[in-house]
């Protein structure tokens, strides 16, 4: 059953959330019960909100500055950032990829440094690239790509190496062509590791826009943690945490949503 049709039936009947998967109805339980037995501590034990703020003043935080336009606009310098990095690093890794593997001397002679230049950590790279690429958006673009391309690729890599040899010699017995092996065994094997892989990269695309964001920029959601940290907000980047927190959840579904509709003959039994 598909997950946006459970959510439907749940809604008409709440009911029937414990009935089909009891585990569903623990999910807001146990968000209540933490973020309740949260503000009991902080209020009960009076801590500071210099040290931790309530989830209240958190929730307020996070109005105030959607009100006041404040994080409304980090939020979309970093979607942007975010989801241009992305879209570079998985085109790139996935031509890369198949080319990597459908060619072994350029797997035999590019693969090692690309993971040599992987374990490079990217925080090392980020001051070099805002000198070449500027301050703007264009530094934090690159970076979330860097941060994103490798598991896209190594995924993509595996997954089009992984078809059956058989099922090529079928391909080539019929007099297939190269192109037509790629496009009608290979590719449909290979798309449940190249969506693990996209799964992945969506995720670090977030951590490697904040990266470059926190190593200089001039607007975006990392950028206002170094300025709320400055003025010791601490409320307030709770708030930006939180935004940053349902992005990554939102991206992780969204992909998870267009993996079924793209691999719709495997079944997911990790989804409702």
């Amino acid at each position: 059953m598909k997950t946006a049709e459970t959510l439907r039936l749940i809604a008409r009947d709440p009911g029937r959330a414990v009935r089909l998967k009891p585990e569903i109805a623990l999910i807001p339980l146990v968000f209540v019960v933490v973020v309740g037995g949260w503000e009991a501590i902080v209020r009960g034990l009076k801590v500071s909100e210099l040290i931790l703020p309530s989830p209240s003043s958190i929730t307020f935080a996070l109005f105030q500055g959607f009100a006041n336009g404040l994080l409304w606009h980090g939020f979309l310098v970093t979607l942007q950032e975010i989801l241009l990095g992305y879209v570079l690093a998985a085109f790139i890794a996935f031509l890369m990829g198949a080319v990597i593997s459908q060619v072994r001397i350029v797997e035999a002679t590019l693969y090692p440094y690309i993971v040599a230049f992987q374990t490079l950590p990217k925080i090392a790279i980020a001051p070099i690239l805002l000198i070449w690429v500027g301050f703007g958006v264009a530094s934090k673009v690159v970076i979330a790509a860097l941060v994103a391309f490798f598991p896209i690729l190594v995924n993509t890599i595996v997954g089009l190496k992984s078809t059956s040899p058989d099922k090529i010699d079928l391909m080539r017995s019929l007099a297939a062509s190269r192109w037509k092996i790629f496009r009608l065994v290979q590719l449909p094997e290979a798309l449940p590791y190249i969506f693990a892989g996209l799964n992945v990269g969506i995720v670090l695309a977030v951590l490697g826009a904040i990266v470059g964001e926190f190593v200089g920029a001039k607007a975006g959601l990392g950028y206002l943690i170094l300025q709320m940290n400055f003025d010791m907000d601490i409320s307030g980047m709770f708030a930006v945490l939180v935004i940053l927190g349902v992005m990554g959840i939102a991206f992780h579904l969204i992909m998870a949503g267009i993996r079924r509709r793209v691999i719709f003959w495997q079944k997911d039994n990790a989804n409702l």
